[in-house]
């Protein structure tokens, strides 16, 4: 009995799903225009030489428009792996520390919205670094578009350790809910 009725149910669901839908309705209005953020990427060579007291800085070309508020991420193309379809790009992000046996040395980075900044450091003396940690060094710099996050305006004011005042600050329903077993 149980079987037949849930033969007969699921002809009914299967039936009530198949058919014609009837005429199609007019298309809605066009919506907003999207907006297309992607991030930006270039590559830049380095050779950390004491001529260049081991730094080099690289304006943001100026194709590529960025703000206070982006994210600017450098990496180290530190190995590159063969592979059947082709070389395969090994990527560190910086900083990128080195523990040698004289000392500590590691690439870092900073930057401004126009520039970035790449240099060797370390507690050592960086002119003994070996050359294939010095010279011909693979960076790539990633700039991720971001807004600053909107600070209400009551911020400085709040009690963080109020979580009542905490929602009400922000209009927001505040009900605790108990759950007991």
């Amino acid at each position: 009995m149980k079987r037949t009725i849930s033969l007969l149910l699921m002809i009914f669901v299967l039936s009530a799903c198949s058919g014609d839908r009837g005429p199609m309705g007019p298309q809605g209005p066009e919506g907003p225009a999207g907006v297309n953020i992607l991030g930006q990427v270039f590559e830049v060579n380095v050779n950390f030489t004491s001529a260049n007291d081991y730094s080099a800085v690289f304006d943001i070309p100026e194709d590529i428009e960025v703000f206070e508020s982006d994210a600017v991420m450098v990496y180290w193309l530190e190995d590159v792996i063969p592979d059947s379809t082709g070389p395969i790009d090994v990527w560190s992000p910086l900083p990128s520390i080195f523990y040698l046996s004289n000392g500590i040395a590691s690439y870092d980075f900073n930057h401004t919205f126009l520039d970035v900044n790449i240099f060797l450091d370390g507690n050592l003396s960086l002119s003994s670094l070996p050359e294939e940690l010095r010279l011909d060094q693979i960076f790539r710099i990633a700039l991720i578009p971001a807004d600053f996050a909107e600070i209400h305006e009551n911020f400085q004011t709040m009690n963080y350790e109020d979580l009542e005042d905490l929602f009400k600050t922000y209009n927001q329903d505040f009900e605790i809910k108990d759950f007991k077993n």
